[in-house]
C-alpha cells in the first residue's frame, strides 16, 4: 500500500506504532485521509495522556518536530494521488491545528497544578535581578545642595507651585510695570494665580509664619514662557536661600557662604567671583560667578572665554521686602540668593543640552550613576 521514497532509520521518538505499518521511511507518497485522521487521534491521545511537561514536550516533537511525523507527510504530499492530495493535506492540517491546541491547554494545565514546573518557574534558579536605578542629575543635584547648605544650619522649606500676585511679585518688591508680570512671560492663569516664575514666594510665606532667625533653602519647580532651546526650558528647579538674623548681617557674610558652597559643589579648585547687580527684592545686589570647569579658568568656548560661569543671583534683603512680612528692618538684616539647578548640572556634569534632562532617555541618564 505505501510505496518508499527515501529511506533511512527513524530516531527514537518516531519508533512508535502509529497506525500505519513501522517502516524506516522519511515520509510517505501513499497516503490517505483516513490515515492521516488515525495519526492524529492517536497523537491527540497521547498529549491527553501525558503526566508531566517532559511527556508532553516528547509528544510535541515526535509530531510536529522539525523532524517530526507532521513534516514527513507534507513533504511526501507532492507525490500523493492528485485526487486524494486535497483531503489529505486537510487532515494534515487539523492534525497539526488540533494537536497543537491540546499541548497549549494540557501545558497550562499542568503548569498550573506544578506538574509542569520543570518547563515554568524553577525555585532553585537565581533570580533575574533588575540593575538598580539612578537618581537623575536635577534630583543629585537638589540633594547635594541641600546637604552643603544643612552643614551650615539651613532647613529646607517648600511652598506651591501655583501661586498668588502678591507672593510671587507684590512681596518680593516686583513693581506693577515690570517686564516679567506681562503674559508673555509668565503663566497666568483664570483665577488671577500663576504658577510661580520662582521659589522666591516661599521666602515670603515662611517670614510671614516665623520671627527671626531664618535659615532656609526653598528648591523647587518653577515656570516661565521661554521658549526652549539648549540652555532654556519652560519648566526648570530653582534653589534659593534666605538667612536673616537679629542684627547686623554683611554681604560679606553672603559672600563667603557662596564661596563655601562653590567649593564643596564644584570641587576646592572653584575660585568665586561676584559682580555688581540688580534685583527688586535684594539691595545690594550680586551675580555670582563660578570658575569654568572645562578650562579652569584660562577661557574657553563654553565661557566665552571669560574663565567664570554665571551660577546664582543674590544681595542683602530689601528693608521693603521686610517691611511686607512684617518685619522691623531696624532690627533685622539678611541676605537671599537664588540659582538654576539644571544649569548646575550642566556644569557639574558637562551636559550641552538643557533639553536632555527631560528626555528620560534611560542611556543618558544611566551614566550619572
Amino acid at each position: 500500500m505505501s510505496v518508499w521514497v527515501k529511506t533511512h532509520t527513524l530516531p527514537n521518538p518516531h519508533t512508535h506504532t502509529l497506525g500505519l505499518r513501522a517502516k524506516p521511511a522519511l515520509f510517505y507518497a501513499d497516503m490517505n485521509a483516513k490515515e492521516i485522521s488515525d495519526i492524529r487521534s492517536r497523537a491527540l491521545a497521547e498529549a491527553e495522556s501525558a503526566k508531566t511537561a517532559e511527556a508532553l514536550e516528547t509528544v510535541r516533537i515526535r509530531y510536529l518536530g522539525r523532524k517530526g511525523l507532521l513534516q514527513d507527510v507534507m513533504k511526501g504530499l507532492k507525490d500523493v494521488d492528485p485526487a486524494e492530495r486535497a483531503e489529505v493535506g486537510r487532515e494534515a492540517n487539523a492534525l497539526k491545528k488540533n494537536l497543537d491546541t491540546l499541548l497549549r491547554q494540557r501545558k497550562s494545565a499542568l503548569d498550573q497544578s506544578g506538574s509542569g514546573a520543570p518547563l515554568g518557574f524553577d525555585p532553585t534558579l537565581p533570580g533575574a535581578w533588575r540593575e538598580p536605578g539612578t537618581p537623575h542629575p536635577v534630583s543629585r543635584v537638589i540633594e547635594d545642595c541641600v546637604s552643603i547648605f544643612a552643614r551650615l544650619g539651613f532647613t529646607v522649606a517648600e511652598g506651591p507651585d501655583i501661586e498668588t500676585r502678591y507672593h510671587n511679585f507684590e512681596a518680593l518688591n516686583t513693581p506693577a510695570h515690570h517686564p516679567s508680570l506681562d503674559a508673555l512671560d509668565t503663566f497666568w492663569l483664570d483665577t488671577g494665580a500663576c504658577l510661580r516664575t520662582q521659589t522666591s514666594p516661599v521666602q515670603i510665606r515662611v517670614m510671614e509664619s516665623v520671627a527671626p532667625p531664618v535659615r532656609v533653602v526653598t528648591p523647587g519647580r518653577c515656570y516661565r514662557r521661554d521658549t526652549t532651546d539648549a540652555t532654556h526650558s519652560a519648566n526648570f528647579h530653582q534653589i534659593e536661600g534666605l538667612y536673616v538674623e537679629r542684627g547686623p548681617v554683611s554681604l560679606a557674610d553672603l559672600k563667603s557662604l557662596l564661596a563655601y558652597f562653590a567649593r564643596e559643589m564644584m570641587g576646592s579648585h572653584t575660585d568665586v567671583r561676584f559682580r555688581p547687580h540688580f534685583f527688586p527684592f535684594t539691595e545690594p545686589s550680586v551675580e555670582c560667578d563660578f570658575t569654568c570647569h572645562v578650562c579652569g579658568g584660562r577661557g574657553c568656548r563654553v565661557c566665552k572665554f571669560s574663565g567664570w560661569i554665571e551660577i546664582a543671583g543674590a544681595g542683602m534683603v530689601d528693608p521693603r521686602v521686610f517691611r511686607k512680612v512684617g518685619y522691623d528692618p531696624e532690627t533685622v538684616s539678611g541676605y537671599a540668593w537664588g540659582m538654576g539647578v539644571e544649569r548646575i548640572a550642566m556644569v557639574k556634569y558637562g551636559i550641552q543640552d538643557i533639553r536632555t534632562l527631560y528626555e528620560n532617555d534611560a542611556r543618558f541618564l544611566a551614566q550619572f550613576g
